[in-house]
């Protein structure tokens, strides 16, 4: 029987689709095992009910995942945040040399870093493992985003590991079509798969949930600074200054959230409302008690050929959204006529995209209800993508 590990930065209980393919492929009777550290995503600490040890086994539906251990507050230090990089790489490499004989393929999760992807390397060298990629987030371009200045050393050094990771796994995926173009670049001969994210969830609300707004705004997910919430709450600030019965709603945690509720005070914008981190179950209810939903990024290259999984995940709701980033996301929503859009950085346009939006008539929501249903019918069906995945990794 065909054995494979999962190896990635992120896994269960935190909320990332790779804990939906796992389980899709366990149910399927594949041999699967997960490589990854402890739990602690967003919040740089341990996941209550679990440990950070040395190693440790947990157990997901069945599934055996191989844990190690992580530096707290990575989410408020850049020094920690890269100690972690090396963290991953000299436990998941340590691991790998131990039970890297056990599987013929491995499959990695990149969200984050692109050295976790050393060790399945490592394993395909010394075991003839074979090595499947799926990235979710773009090496170089991310480290760059993140405020690391492009010098000619970090350049030489970043574009030769992505050169012999991606040179080195027989197959690559990508989550959003603009990464493949950027990729062969670094292996032009290399054919590159694109597979959609799905909806993380696409369920009917299980509880009622009741929001302070006779118009409610609604943003969901990880709060932090590539998030641009801070000139999505001071376009908001302009625009409620008119319109008192309308709330901007941040369901959310992360290492901005601090500095956002900071800024509220200090400028004294009413009808702000912070929810703190919800339950992944709880999404459908905020979306179902919400008139429009948000997703914003800083404006940066690599965003802009960027979709993050909230864009597959707002769309089961089928309510307006309002993409405040350029790029691809902004392109769907006015192609598709899925909701509006706004320039991240110009605060005026973000406050007219929030009065638009507020004006909307029965109709024009009845309209983009219908376009969004049929967007996500099209694009990101779960089903599609995980034969894709299937087939690509199992075959």
């Amino acid at each position: 029987m065909k054995k494979g590990l999962v190896l990635g930065e992120v896994f269960y209980p935190e909320d990332f689709i790779i804990n939906d393919l796992v389980y899709e492929w366990h149910k399927m009777e594949f041999s699967i095992e997960v490589l990854t550290r402890a739990p602690s995503y967003p919040f740089g600490k341990i996941y209550e009910g679990y440990k950070n040890k040395l190693y440790q086994q947990t157990k997901f539906e069945g599934v055996k995942i191989h844990r190690f251990p992580f530096i707290r507050g990575y989410q408020h230090s850049v020094i920690i945040k890269v100690l972690n990089y090396f963290i991953f790489l000299f436990f998941s490499v340590v691991i790998i040399l131990f039970i890297g004989k056990r599987y013929d393929r491995i499959f990695i999760y990149q969200t984050g870093p692109l050295t976790l992807a050393v060790a399945a390397i490592i394993a395909k060298k010394l075991y003839k493992t074979k090595v499947t990629i799926w990235t979710q987030d773009l090496w170089p371009d991310t480290v760059y985003a993140f405020g690391f200045k492009k010098t000619k050393v970090l350049k030489y050094f970043l574009d030769r590991l992505v050169k012999f990771i991606y040179g080195n796994c027989d197959t690559v995926l990508v989550s959003c079509e603009g990464f493949a173009q950027k990729l062969k670049t670094y292996t032009p001969k290399k054919e590159i798969h694109y597979v959609p994210n799905w909806p993380l969830i696409n369920e009917i609300p299980e509880i009622k949930i009741t929001l302070p707004g006779k118009f409610n705004f609604t943003f969901t997910g990880n709060i932090g600074k590539m998030q641009n919430l801070e000139n999505v709450i001071l376009g908001f600030s302009t625009f409620s200054k008119q319109y008192s019965d309308a709330f901007l709603n941040i369901v959310g945690d992360g290492s901005n959230l601090a500095a956002l509720k900071e800024l509220v005070d200090a400028n004294s914008i009413d009808n702000v409302n912070f929810t703190g981190r919800r339950p992944l179950s709880e999404m459908p209810a905020y979306f179902q008690a919400s008139d429009v939903l948000i997703i914003s990024l800083v404006d940066t290259p690599i965003y802009e050929i960027t979709i993050p999984s909230k864009f597959q995940t707002y769309l089961t709701a089928a309510k307006p959204i309002f993409a405040i980033m350029k790029g691809e996301v902004m392109n769907m929503v006015e192609k598709y006529n899925i909701g509006l859009a706004a320039m991240p950085a110009d605060q005026a346009q973000i406050a007219l995209g929030f009065e638009k939006l507020y004006a909307m008539s029965p109709q024009e929501y009845a309209v983009i209800s219908e376009n969004a249903s049929k967007l996500l019918q099209k694009d990101f069906l779960k089903k599609n993508a995980v034969k894709k995945l299937t087939s690509l990794f199992w075959g």
